[in-house]
């Protein structure tokens, strides 16, 4: 496919109107959102979500100017607003009396806390550890791939989300982590309860639920890190238990290890999960893309290429939040102190500003890597170069055993899982045959 400059592309028209009622908290939008966002992009790309309380960045520059800028945009503070939304004093006070202690996740703190924590926790995710890594994974998807022909085989029903990509990237950061002791359902039910304080959309019953799905991970992570304090593996909690900066020697403190193995073991694979399912979408309605992947099966540069695109189409986290530490502009509108501002990453990878023809999967666009789907500046995601390798790895392992992947159902009617956190497809039924 050529590529073609940012703004080449006729635009189609969207009406004003969609923005009079329309909310991502609305099912309909929060499943398909592609036309809320071109409206926003439109006619209001500083939007007030008013049945979220928070303002929506629609604009790839507007976005840029948000995550460069800690000191006006805090994480911290916008992070912590939105989770658990509604019922954070009953939350903390659960995991406090069942979980251990209500430990925040340190990872989303502001500078120069942030900092220091980064420079601790950059070990467990160097260059030479991912390259390590990369062996196993292999590995974990060629089983994958060979048990979802297997299923195939005997005539049962393959879904791309439950037999590849939910075990994949759970097998693969447990690996990480050194936990061989759980079965993927608690790890996912894990995940999910952890994720749905960032959703914004759980009812108070299923926040109690949720908090004590929380408290019993926490208990399980607590006795591993006390385990690696006394026995340290070659494993992530081990590099985090005993991770020390080499300045001052300094050591994370015991909440901070909580937080950040937590954080390793739900959104290490929540996240990369929807990812993988986004990327057996694409495989399955993209022939041509496919075919060019089937014809160049180790080219690399391809498989990058085609990873960066697939994660601009249909980036694994909706939005990521901050909050405003003074009155500012931003997009043409005056933000007061303390307003609250989701960074829309589905809306700013489609931005034509930036984007030439936005809704066509194109591996050759020349500025593809410019892609938000890990953000930027000092948050931007610390797993980014190990979840963009497992995705590889499983571009290539899928379409090393597999052809003619295609959906069983229309491509509308597909579910995705209930959260303003992530877009995450629920269920995938898929058809397949063995590649010769």
């Amino acid at each position: 496919m050529a590529s073609q400059e940012a703004g080449s592309c006729p635009v189609a028209h969207v009406e004003r109107s969609l923005l009079e009622t329309g909310t991502l908290t609305d099912p309909t939008i929060r499943d398909h959102p592609q036309a809320f966002y071109a409206a926003m992009r439109s006619h209001e790309p500083v939007f007030y979500d008013a049945k979220l309380g928070s303002w929506l960045i629609a604009r790839y520059e507007d976005a840029q100017t948000v995550l460069r800028d800690s000191e006006t945009y805090s994480a911290e503070r916008g992070y912590n607003t939105q989770f658990a939304k509604g019922f954070i004093d009953e939350f903390s006070a659960i995991l406090k009396a069942e979980g251990g202690g209500f430990f925040p996740d340190v990872i989303k703190s502001d500078p120069p806390r942030h900092t220091r924590i980064r420079k601790l926790t950059d070990a467990a995710f160097s260059a030479h550890r991912v390259k390590q890594l990369e062996p196993g994974i292999v590995e974990i998807a060629a089983d994958l791939v060979e048990k979802m022909l297997a299923k195939s085989d005997r005539g049962e029903q393959v879904d791309g989300v439950a037999d590849f990509a939910t075990p994949m990237t759970i097998r693969v950061i447990c690996k990480q982590l050194g936990i061989f002791d759980l079965d993927p359902d608690t790890i996912k039910r894990w995940s999910h309860a952890l994720i749905q304080q960032i959703g914004m959309v759980q009812t108070r019953d299923e926040m109690v639920a949720h908090a004590r799905q929380v408290a019993e991970c926490q208990n399980y992570l607590i006795a591993q890190i006390h385990d690696r304090q006394a026995n340290p593996k070659e494993d992530m909690i081990s590099d985090l238990v005993h991770a020390r900066a080499d300045d001052d020697n300094a050591a994370l403190d015991f909440a901070e290890t909580v937080s950040l193995v937590r954080a390793l073991l739900i959104a290490g694979n929540e996240t990369t999960s929807t990812g993988m399912g986004h990327l057996v979408y694409i495989l399955a309605t993209q022939p041509a893309t496919a075919q060019r992947l089937y014809d160049s099966i180790d080219d690399d540069r391809l498989l990058g290429r085609f990873v960066e695109e697939m994660l601009r189409m249909d980036p694994p986290i909706r939005v990521t939040s901050r909050m405003t530490t003074r009155e500012v502009e931003l997009g043409g509108k005056t933000l007061p102190e303390g307003a609250h501002i989701l960074l829309a990453y589905g809306s700013l990878n489609f931005d034509e500003r930036e984007f030439a023809c936005p809704y066509d999967f194109d591996v050759d666009r020349p500025n593809l890597t410019r892609q938000l789907a890990f953000g930027a500046g000092a948050h931007r995601c610390i797993g980014a170069a190990l979840a963009r390798m497992e995705l590889k790895v499983a571009a290539r392992e899928i379409v090393r055993r597999l052809d003619s992947i295609k959906l069983m159902i229309p491509a509308d009617q597909l579910s995705y899982v209930p959260s303003i956190a992530t877009h995450r497809i629920a269920f995938m039924p898929i058809s397949f045959t063995r590649r010769a």
